[in-house]
C-alpha cells in the first residue's frame, strides 16, 4: 500500500527534473544564439591569423595568409547554373527543408553503421553552420547535434537566399581560396560572373574534398565526377544535354594539364617559394578538415636551411640561364647550317625526282610565320584585348596563342631542379623546383617529375653486385662489344659513349667512367630480380608501382631507362652516404597552434617508425655502403665528376673565376687545410635528353637535373651530366660544406673488410713495377686478390710471399708494413759485347730516354670519354 502511494511522487519528480534539465539546455542554447542575426555579417570577416613557416634555425621563410583570397560577390551576380550545380551536388531540397533533412540524416547514419558510402547527411545550412560555429574536424554525435542546432537557428533568422549567399562567399574551395569568386579566379582565371556549367561543376566537387578532386593534380578523377554533376543537372532540367556536352568539351579542350595544385597567391614575400609551396601542399593534407592553414595562426618548423637555399637558388639561376644560352647558340648554328646546306639540296632532290615529301620550304615558311605570330603579334593582340575589354578576343585568340607559346617553350627551354638532403636526418636542406617560380610555373620537379635517371642509376644495383661477393672494386670486366639476348631471344646491343671501347677494366673504373657495357654485364651477372629489389629498396618505390615506373626485367633498366623522382634519387644516394641506413626525406618537423602547443609532430612520428624497423632500417650493410662510398669517390677523383669538382669548370661554364683547384679544399677554424671527402655519379640519358648529377659529402647529398619538360628534344653534346649538372653540383656543395669541419663517411674501416693496395689496371697485388698504377681497395674476406699483378711485373714469387706474410700478420691482429728492398742485384756484362774496354762503355740505364714519355695502356686523365658522360 505504501509502495503504491510513493511511485507517482517519484514519477512526478523525474518528469520535473527532466523538464528542468531540458529547459536549462534549451535556454542556454537560445541565449547563445540570441545575437546571431546581429553579429553575423557576411560581408565582413575576422582578421585571419597567418601561418608562419620557419627554417631549421628559426628564421622566417614566409607566411600563409588568406585575407586577400576572399572576394565577396552578391548572389544575383552569379550565373544561375552556378547555383543549380551547387544545389544538384549538395542539397537538392534546399528551398524546401528547414535546416535539415531527416531522410539525408537517416541515410548518413545507415552508411556509418554499414560501412558504406550512402551520401552525406548535411544540408547546405548545416555545412555553413558547421563552418561558422563548429570544429568540422571533430567526428562526433555532439558536433553533429551542435551543427544541427545552429542550422535551425540560421534558418529562423535568414532567408534561403541569404544563407546561400553566405555559403558561397564563406566556404572553402581549395587552393587557399574562400568563396566562389576567389575560387573562380584561381581555377579558371576569371570572375565567377563568367562561370560556365562545366566550371561550376568543377567548383562544387571541390567542396567534399578539394585535395582529392583537384583537377590539376587528378584531372581524370575530377573529370569523372564533373561529368556526374553535369548529367544530374541535365536530368533536373537545369541545362540541356547539348549545353552540358559543349561546356564539358570546351573546358577540357582548353585545360592546362601542366599546371599543378598550387596556392592562389604568389605576391607574398617568400625566401624559398618552391619549398614553401611544397610545405603548403603537405600541410594542407595534414590539416584537412581542421582549422585551415590560412587563418589558423600555426607555426610550422621545417627542415630548410635558408642560407643553403639561397646558395641553391643562385646556383640554379646561373646554370639554367647558361644552359639555355648554350642550347640556343647551338640550335641557331644548326638551323643556319640546315637553311644554307640541306634545305636547298632537299628542294633540288624533290624537284628532280618528284618527291613531294622532301620539299620542306612550305614547313619552313609555316614555322617562320608561327614564330613571328607568337613573338610579335600575339602580345600586341593581348594588350589590345585588355585595353578595350574585348573578352572574346582574349579567350578565343590570345589564350590559344599563349598556349602555343607555352608549348613551344616547353620543347625549347631547358628547365632544371635540385634537392639536397642532410644525410643523418633526412632533412630537406634546400629545394629548387624549376626556373622562375610564378603562377605558370609551379610544377615542383624535385618531388613531382618522373624522369629517366640515366647512368646515375648504376650505383644502386652495383651495391647488389658487391653483396654477392662475386664482384669487388677491382673485378676485371671487359669493355668490348657484346650481344645480350632478351627473353624472346631478340638481341640487345648496348653502346658505350661515342662507341669507344677500352678493353679490360676494373669495376671501379667502369663505374667512375660511366661505361655501359660493363654495367649491363654486372646487371646480367646479378640477375634482374636482385637489381630491381635493391634499387626499389633504396629509392623507396613499392612493387605496385613497378609497371608504371618501368622497373621491368629488361636490359635497358641497367642504363636507367625507368622513371624516378629526383627526391627518390637523393634518398638513395643519401642512404649510401649514411652508411647504408635508410634516409627518409622530411620537410615539416612539427606544427604548433597559435597558443604554442604542438599539434602535429611528423619528425617524432618518423623517428618512432624508424626505431620500430629495427635492423630492417639498414638497407645496405655498413661494409657494402663503405665500398660504394669508395667506388663513388673515384668518380670525383678521376672519373666523370672530376671536371665538375674543379674550379676551372665553373670558369669555363659561367666565365667567372670563383676559385682554383678542387672545390672540396677547405681550411678549418685553426687554419689547417683539408680536403672534404666527396663522392657521386653523373648521368646523361639517351639522345642527351637529361643531364644528371647525384653526389654527397659526409654531411649532405644533392641531386641536380637539367632537361626539358616535354620529352623529345636533345640538349646537345655540350650539355651533359658532367659538363653542366656536375659543375652546378660542385658549386653548390662547396657553399654548404665550406664552414663544416673535416669528417669521414665512417670513423674507421668497418669490421669485416680487408684493405689492400692493388694494381689499378690489373686488379692484382701491387708490385714495385706497377709504379703509380695503385689503388687502395676494400674487400670482403675471401674476395681479395690472391696473385700479384702480372701486367707490370714478373717477379711474382717474391711479391706473393710478402703478401701472404702480410695477410697472416693482419689476421693475427698485427698491422705493420714489410719493407722490401727496391735495389736489385745487378752485374754489368756490357764489356762482353765488344772489344771496347768496359771503362769506355756508356751505361744504357743513363741514356737520354725519358720514362715519363711512356704512354700507358689507359690514361686516367683522358678527357675523351668521361667528360661528356
Amino acid at each position: 500500500m505504501k509502495k503504491g502511494k510513493t511511485w507517482p511522487l517519484v514519477l512526478v519528480g523525474l518528469l520535473f527534473f527532466n523538464a528542468l534539465l531540458i529547459g536549462s539546455l534549451l535556454g542556454g542554447a537560445l541565449a547563445a544564439t540570441l545575437n546571431t542575426i546581429n553579429t553575423e555579417n557576411f560581408t565582413s570577416f575576422e582578421t585571419a591569423l597567418p601561418t608562419r613557416i620557419l627554417d631549421v634555425n628559426g628564421e622566417l621563410i614566409t607566411e600563409f595568409a588568406s585575407d586577400e583570397k576572399r572576394e565577396i560577390i552578391a548572389l544575383n551576380k552569379l550565373p544561375q547554373h552556378m547555383i543549380d550545380a551547387l544545389l544538384t551536388r549538395e542539397d537538392r531540397i534546399f528551398y524546401s527543408h528547414h535546416g535539415f533533412s531527416a531522410k539525408a540524416l537517416t541515410r548518413a547514419v545507415l552508411g556509418v553503421l554499414t560501412g558504406n558510402s550512402l551520401g552525406g547527411g548535411s544540408t547546405l545550412s548545416q555545412q555553413i553552420a558547421g563552418t561558422l560555429y563548429c570544429d568540422r574536424s571533430e567526428y562526433s554525435i555532439k558536433r553533429k547535434l551542435k551543427e544541427l542546432w545552429w542550422a535551425i537557428q540560421m534558418e529562423r533568422h535568414y532567408s534561403k537566399n541569404e544563407i546561400l549567399e553566405l555559403y558561397l562567399n564563406k566556404i572553402y574551395f581549395g587552393g587557399g581560396t574562400y568563396g566562389v569568386n576567389a575560387a573562380s579566379k584561381y581555377y579558371f582565371g576569371h570572375s565567377a560572373t563568367a562561370i560556365t556549367p562545366a566550371e561550376a561543376a568543377i567548383l562544387v566537387i571541390q567542396l567534399s574534398n578539394p585535395a582529392f578532386y583537384n583537377p590539376f593534380e587528378y584531372p581524370n578523377r575530377a573529370m569523372a565526377r564533373q561529368k556526374d554533376v553535369l548529367d544530374a543537372m541535365v536530368q533536373s532540367n537545369y541545362i540541356t544535354r547539348e549545353e552540358a556536352d559543349k561546356s564539358f568539351d570546351n573546358y577540357w579542350a582548353e585545360f592546362d594539364y601542366t599546371r599543378t595544385n598550387s596556392s592562389a597567391y604568389a605576391m607574398r614575400n617568400d625566401e624559398a617559394p618552391w619549398f614553401s609551396e611544397y610545405v603548403r601542399r603537405e600541410l594542407s593534407d595534414m590539416l584537412y578538415g581542421k582549422e585551415d592553414i590560412y587563418t589558423g595562426g600555426f607555426t610550422v618548423n621545417t627542415s630548410l636551411n635558408l642560407s643553403h637555399q639561397k646558395a641553391a637558388q643562385e646556383t640554379m639561376d646561373n646554370y639554367i640561364r647558361t644552359a639555355n644560352r648554350l642550347y640556343q647558340r647551338t640550335m641557331n648554328a644548326h638551323e643556319k647550317d640546315a637553311f644554307k646546306n640541306y634545305i636547298p639540296l632537299s628542294e633540288l632532290v624533290s624537284l628532280v625526282f618528284n618527291l613531294p615529301s622532301m620539299k620542306v620550304s612550305e614547313q619552313r615558311a609555316q614555322s617562320s610565320v608561327l614564330s613571328q605570330y607568337r613573338n610579335e603579334i600575339n602580345p600586341v593582340v593581348d594588350v589590345m584585348s585588355l585595353m578595350f575589354g574585348i573578352e572574346p578576343l582574349k579567350t578565343g585568340i590570345v589564350n590559344k596563342g599563349n598556349a602555343l607559346i607555352k608549348q613551344n617553350a616547353e620543347r625549347t627551354t631547358i628547365e632544371g631542379t635540385m634537392i639536397a638532403l642532410e644525410n643523418s636526418t633526412g632533412y630537406i636542406d634546400a629545394m629548387v623546383g624549376g626556373s622562375k617560380y610564378n603562377q605558370e610555373n609551379q610544377f615542383i620537379r624535385a618531388v613531382q617529375a618522373k624522369l629517366q635517371p640515366g647512368s646515375t642509376f648504376k650505383p644502386l644495383y652495383y651495391s647488389a653486385a658487391i653483396d654477392t661477393h662475386e664482384y669487388t672494386m677491382t673485378t676485371i670486366i671487359s669493355d668490348t662489344p657484346q650481344v645480350f639476348y632478351k627473353e624472346d631471344n631478340t638481341p640487345y646491343i648496348p653502346q658505350d659513349f661515342k662507341g669507344q671501347w677500352e678493353g679490360d677494366v676494373e669495376l671501379w673504373y667502369a663505374l667512375a667512367h660511366s661505361m655501359n657495357v660493363p654495367s649491363i654485364k654486372v646487371l646480367d651477372g646479378i640477375g634482374f630480380d636482385a637489381a630491381i629489389n635493391r634499387t626499389s629498396a633504396l629509392l623507396g618505390i613499392k612493387p605496385s608501382e613497378f609497371d608504371e615506373r618501368n622497373f621491368l626485367p629488361v636490359y635497358p633498366f641497367g642504363l636507367g631507362v625507368c622513371s624516378v623522382r629526383p627526391v627518390e634519387m637523393a634518398k638513395a644516394f643519401a642512404t649510401i652516404a649514411n652508411n647504408g641506413k635508410e634516409v627518409t626525406p622530411i620537410a615539416i618537423l612539427n606544427v604548433a597552434d597559435k597558443n604554442g602547443n604542438v599539434v602535429i609532430n611528423p619528425e617524432r612520428e618518423l623517428r618512432a617508425a624508424q626505431v620500430s624497423k629495427g635492423k630492417n632500417i639498414q638497407i645496405l650493410s655498413p661494409q657494402t655502403a663503405f665500398i660504394m662510398q669508395e667506388l663513388l669517390k673515384k668518380t670525383v677523383e678521376s672519373g666523370t665528376l672530376r671536371y665538375g669538382a674543379d674550379w676551372n669548370s665553373t670558369y669555363w661554364t659561367l666565365g667567372t673565376r670563383k676559385g682554383r683547384n678542387t672545390k672540396f679544399d677547405f681550411t678549418d677554424k685553426d687554419g689547417n687545410k683539408f680536403r672534404m671527402p666527396a663522392a657521386g655519379k653523373t648521368g646523361t640519358t639517351q639522345n642527351w635528353a637529361d643531364a644528371w648529377t647525384l653526389g654527397f659529402t659526409p654531411y649532405y647529398t644533392a641531386a641536380f637535373w637539367f632537361g626539358f619538360d616535354r620529352p623529345g628534344q636533345s640538349l646537345g653534346l655540350s650539355i651533359t651530366g658532367s659538363t653542366l649538372a656536375g659543375v652546378a653540383w660542385g658549386d653548390y656543395m662547396y657553399e654548404v660544406n665550406k664552414d663544416k669541419p673535416f669528417k669521414n663517411f665512417a670513423e674507421s674501416v668497418p669490421e669485416g673488410l680487408i684493405q689492400l693496395d692493388v694494381c689499378s689496371q690489373s686488379g692484382g697485388l701491387l708490385t714495385p713495377e706497377c709504379g703509380e698504377n695503385k689503388i687502395t681497395a676494400y674487400y670482403y674476406p675471401g674476395t681479395e686478390p690472391q696473385e700479384p699483378c702480372t701486367k707490370h711485373a714478373n717477379n711474382t714469387s717474391a711479391n706473393l710471399g710478402i703478401y701472404r706474410l702480410q695477410r697472416e700478420k693482419i689476421q693475427a691482429g698485427y698491422r705493420f708494413d714489410i719493407q722490401k728492398e727496391d735495389d736489385s742485384l745487378s752485374v754489368n756484362l756490357d764489356f762482353l759485347k765488344s772489344n771496347v774496354p768496359s771503362s769506355e762503355l756508356k751505361n744504357e740505364s743513363s741514356s737520354d730516354f725519358d720514362d715519363t714519355q711512356i704512354i700507358q695502356d689507359r690514361e686516367p686523365d683522358d678527357f675523351s670519354n668521361w667528360l661528356l658522360q
